[in-house]
């Protein structure tokens, strides 16, 4: 995009956006569907599907029970508990009666196959909680009331000099997510003091917002959120092959614990400061 006229830059930005979106999409297809569990254990097991909901095409199973299994059924949709019946998605054989739970990959709950068989789930907290307030806002059952505190807490947050969003983001990650954030940020500070301090003795300038979100400090973390992301979906997708999964997964050969994981975090930490500070 060197050198490119806006046209050109526009036209690169929308191929880029595409190119991702179609990518993401199909990479999270298909691991919802490697990690899909049809399951006969459920407790709506042959219970007659409710007659007033419309059943969908028939489909037959995939993965795995589908060796054991190659009829098809038809698909019941419960957004919501109906008759005892909890909400999901359900096969139903020729007599009405439900089969199959499906159990899908992506926030799915059944962690084993009827074989026993172990299936890696993936948690998506942010398309959940985007599902409820959608839900609740076309259902009208959103609680309004958790909403508007919520709001009356970002205000007085923003009164007080705090930045809400950051401060929202810490109460809705989990602690295993949020305090390797915490852990970054007082990186970030202290390199910045270390390197304003040497720019003061040095009689120099103080750094400018420009310089310093260019830091190799900066440069090396946005590294390695790529990387982690490259990484993350990399593993994601080992969930295809069991067999390399399981050959790679040192959690099960080597039990580190938490202190065995603490050494190579520290290392990560010690890397960041290091190049941070220059």
């Amino acid at each position: 995009m060197i050198g490119a006229t806006p046209r050109r830059q526009q036209i690169t930005m929308i191929l880029g956006a595409a190119t991702s979106a179609l990518v993401i999409g199909f990479t999270l297809l298909l691991l919802n569907n490697a990690s899909t569990v049809y399951t006969l254990k459920h407790e709506a097991a042959g219970v007659h599907a409710p007659a007033d909901v419309p059943l969908g095409p028939a489909e037959p199973l995939r993965g795995p029970e589908a060796l054991n299994d190659s009829a098809t059924y038809r698909v019941l949709q419960l957004p919501k508990p109906r008759d005892g019946i909890p909400a999901g998605k359900y096969l139903v054989d020729e007599t009405g009666k439900i089969k199959y739970l499906v159990d899908p990959g992506i926030n799915g709950r059944v962690k084993k196959r009827d074989d026993d068989t172990p299936v890696v789930k993936y948690d998506a907290p942010k398309a959940s909680l985007m599902a409820l307030i959608t839900d609740g806002i076309l259902t009208q059952q959103l609680p309004w009331v958790l909403v508007i505190l919520g709001v009356m807490i970002a205000v007085t947050l923003e009164l007080a000099s705090v930045s809400a969003l950051p401060f929202a983001v810490g109460v809705y990650l989990p602690i295993a997510a949020s305090a390797p954030i915490f852990v970054g940020g007082l990186v970030r500070h202290f390199a910045d003091r270390a390197r304003q301090r040497r720019r003061s003795e040095a009689g120099l300038a103080a750094e400018s917002e420009l310089e310093a979100e260019s830091s190799p400090g900066v440069l090396m973390s946005s590294g390695l959120i790529a990387g982690g992301a490259i990484a993350g979906i990399g593993l994601a997708l080992l969930a295809l092959a069991p067999s390399v999964q399981h050959a790679i997964n040192f959690g099960e050969t080597a039990e580190l614990g938490d202190i065995g994981s603490l050494i190579p975090f520290g290392l990560l930490v010690f890397g960041l400061v290091t190049v941070a500070r220059r």
